[in-house]
């Protein structure tokens, strides 16, 4: 997969800052959202970025602990009064009493408050007015109305007296703080788990590497190891990096790839994957892709990007906030109006007890991460299960798919074929008709030709070189071997070259084609010579794979290039909804642009260079992570461990998530259509409540922490 190189491998100096809501906003430096206030956080968090990245959440509980204490006993003070046994006390009522709330609440409002108002006077500057605008502008009334009701009470009318002093209400402004900050904090805590599947995946390569120089072994750190180190890996030892071995054999668990807990036996010459684990050999590799280069560092970059990528949703939620926060103060301030023309003395303290409160249980903080929370949660689920997602928009259109086309050979087949039937014709000697055969193939990439070259190897067939090498695709390769002109391919490929006479040839392929086995003709001389056949066993879990697509209810259709008959025996055996073969690859595209067009919403599944224009055409594309980089450029989705299973546990993440996204939405929206009129005091005139500031505090940061909650149960998931 040739991805962009990920954040989390880069130097200092290269580290992203961005919005977990906006992720369009990046930098090189830390600070808060233009658009929404948050702070910004690192895109991909490493094991050394740890501290770093939890430097918000220290700030905010520092407050949060320091204003609450502070906060406690204004609350006390103010509540004093509606105790009976404290009622009748002197002090309940008294400047003392006052004078203490004001000096505790001042820290609290100015200091464990500051970045609030900080927030809220960027985004009027700005005119990007969001929740930090609604809590400054909602805490300052509060904060400044019960300092001037105190210092100055003469300037109120006789109306708002209340034994010769106006109410005041610090402890609305302090507990208003220290409610926000603790959901802050919640939050912020929610959020760092979000990015557990990111830090689990980094925890899979070893912190450092075994590295063999010409005066011994040292250990260095992973970030220090380049192409071209020799490196040794000892009994119980993490494969530090992508590379081949060169010294030694061994068993490696690979399940991080493949799914299976069964080792696999390595031995000089294959290839080695960082983050897997040796058993009990040693061996020295030698390093070939290190850092973002590797398969894990190429993972781990996939789903970064993929949790900060925007689903389409999100586009809805965005249009309601641009308008959201503008409409609030404009119900705020009506709120204010309204009691001031209509409400019971004392008005005006009740007018502006009203406004705060509407401010306060508005803020849009649950409406702006129902969906960013939910898609970095499920993006990092599937990546746990092996399915990376490449954006949200995929995840998103998945949901909807109806329709999987799928490729036969690598996609339902292992990819892995081999050598079965070699039947030359007029006399031809087999071991030198398979020798031309294998002489013109190995010419050729596609995974019949190698099967081919390989079955000719066993055979100890001896090669000949080759001239005037042509190929055609989806037809077949043409070339000059000692003088003779030789062409392999389709039936139709022989004829358009001025071939005759294959009747009998085609004969004898029916019953290898109704096996399953694929035929190739050939051609010596512009004469008929003979077949070969391959045969690509169906991989293990296909048939398991096909019946939980089905119980998806999804209806399944094969396009392959390969024969109607070979293709039709595939389908039958696994039970398909529809078979279309002998089809090219532009024919591929044209298929699903006729399905998209009968108003099917499809996703196509492959895994080779021919397979990449179709991936692109359909609404979500899937491809195998055993393949092709070029085929998993051009899906939307990846299975890490090429198992059509993953296609399953794809589509349940993408139901799952959008169903998430969807609670977390109606929770939001529900909340401020209800929050917001009781708020107002609109159940005032019919039973007399009214909803204290406080309590919409508390109210408006459960939101945020219950629409957090709500997205972390994709964690747990049953994929």
């Amino acid at each position: 997969m040739a991805l962009e190189r990920n954040p989390a491998w880069k130097s200092e100096k290269q580290r992203i800052y961005t919005c977990p809501m906006h992720p369009e906003v990046q930098q090189d430096h830390p600070g808060d959202c233009p658009i929404c206030g948050m702070a910004l956080e690192l895109k991909t968090v490493s094991g050394s970025d740890a501290a770093e990245d939890d430097s918000e959440l220290r700030y905010m509980t520092r407050r949060f602990w320091i204003g609450a204490v502070l906060s406690a006993p204004v609350l006390l003070l103010a509540m004093a009064h509606a105790v009976p046994a404290l009622a009748r006390q002197s002090w309940v009522m008294s400047d003392a009493s006052r004078w203490i709330q004001f000096a505790l609440t001042t820290p609290v409002v100015w200091w464990a408050g500051w970045t609030f108002f900080q927030r809220g006077w960027r985004s009027i500057i700005t005119r990007q007015l969001n929740m930090f605008t609604l809590i400054a502008i909602g805490v300052g009334a509060a904060f400044a109305f019960s300092t001037v009701a105190m210092l100055v009470p003469g300037i109120f009318p006789p109306s708002m007296l209340h034994e010769g002093r106006v109410d005041v209400y610090f402890e609305a402004a302090a507990v208003i703080v220290v409610l926000v900050l603790l959901g802050q904090v919640l939050e912020l805590r929610a959020r760092s788990r979000t990015g557990s599947a990111i830090k689990a995946l980094l925890n899979l390569a070893p912190p450092t590497a075994r590295r063999v120089t010409s005066d011994g072994d040292h250990d260095v750190a992973l970030d220090e190891v380049t192409v071209g180190d020799f490196l040794r890996v000892v009994p119980g030892d993490k494969v530090p990096v992508d590379g081949t071995l060169t010294e030694g054999h061994s068993s490696v668990e690979e399940s991080m790839i493949t799914g299976e807990s069964i080792p696999v036996e390595k031995n000089v010459g294959d290839k080695v994957t960082g983050g897997t684990v040796n058993g009990t050999g040693s061996f020295v590799m030698r390093a070939e892709r290190v850092g973002s280069d590797t398969l894990l560092g190429q993972i781990v970059n996939m789903v970064a990007e993929a949790q900060r990528s925007r689903a389409p949703i999100q586009g809805l939620v965005d249009k309601v906030a641009s308008i959201f926060v503008p409409v609030v103060l404009a119900v705020a301030l009506l709120t204010f109006v309204m009691w001031m023309w209509l409400g019971p003395e004392p008005r005006l303290a009740h007018a502006i007890v009203n406004a705060v409160a509407v401010l306060i249980i508005a803020c849009p903080c649950a409406l702006g991460l129902a969906t960013p929370m939910s898609i970095m949660v499920g993006i990092g689920r599937g990546a746990q299960e092996g399915v990376l997602v490449k954006n949200a928009e995929a995840l998103e259109r998945l949901e909807k798919v109806n329709t999987l086309v799928i490729d036969k050979t690598g996609t339902l087949t292992e990819g892995k074929p081999k050598l079965m039937v070699v039947t030359p014709v007029g006399g031809i000697d087999t071991q030198e008709f398979l020798g031309l055969v294998a002489s013109l193939e190995q010419n050729s990439e596609h995974p019949l030709a190698a099967a081919i070259v390989q079955g000719a190897k066993d055979r100890n067939v001896i090669f000949s070189p080759v001239s005037d090498f042509r190929s055609v695709t989806a037809g077949g390769v043409f070339g000059v071997i000692g003088g003779h002109r030789v062409m392999i391919g389709k039936p139709d490929f022989l004829r358009g070259e001025g071939v005759i006479g294959l009747e009998s040839l085609e004969a004898s392929a029916v019953k290898l084609q109704e096996a399953g086995q694929t035929v190739m003709f050939v051609a010596i001389d512009d004469k008929p010579a003979g077949i070969v056949a391959v045969a690509d066993p169906i991989k293990a879990t296909t048939p398991e794979a096909i019946r939980e697509l089905h119980a998806l209810g999804l209806k399944l259709v094969m396009l392959t290039g390969d024969n109607r008959r070979t293709a039709a025996a595939v389908a039958a055996q696994l039970g398909l909804d529809a078979v279309e073969a002998e089809i090219e690859p532009a024919g591929k595209v044209a298929h699903i642009k006729q399905l998209r067009a009968d108003g099917k919403h499809v996703a196509m599944a492959g895994d080779g260079i021919n397979d990449a224009p179709a991936l692109s055409e359909a609404e979500v594309g899937i491809a195998m992570g055993t393949g092709t980089d070029v085929a998993m450029q051009s899906a939307g989705i990846t299975l890490v461990r090429g198992d059509l299973r993953g296609i399953a546990k794809a589509i349940r993440l993408s139901r799952g998530t959008m169903k998430n996204i969807r609670q977390n939405l109606f929770f939001a929206f529900v909340y401020n259509a209800l929050g917001v009129p009781l708020a107002a005091g609109a159940l005032y005139p019919i039973f007399g409540w009214l909803l204290s500031p406080i309590i919409a505090g508390a109210a408006m940061s459960l939101s945020s922490v219950s629409v957090i909650s709500n997205a972390l149960r994709l964690r747990r998931i049953k994929l």
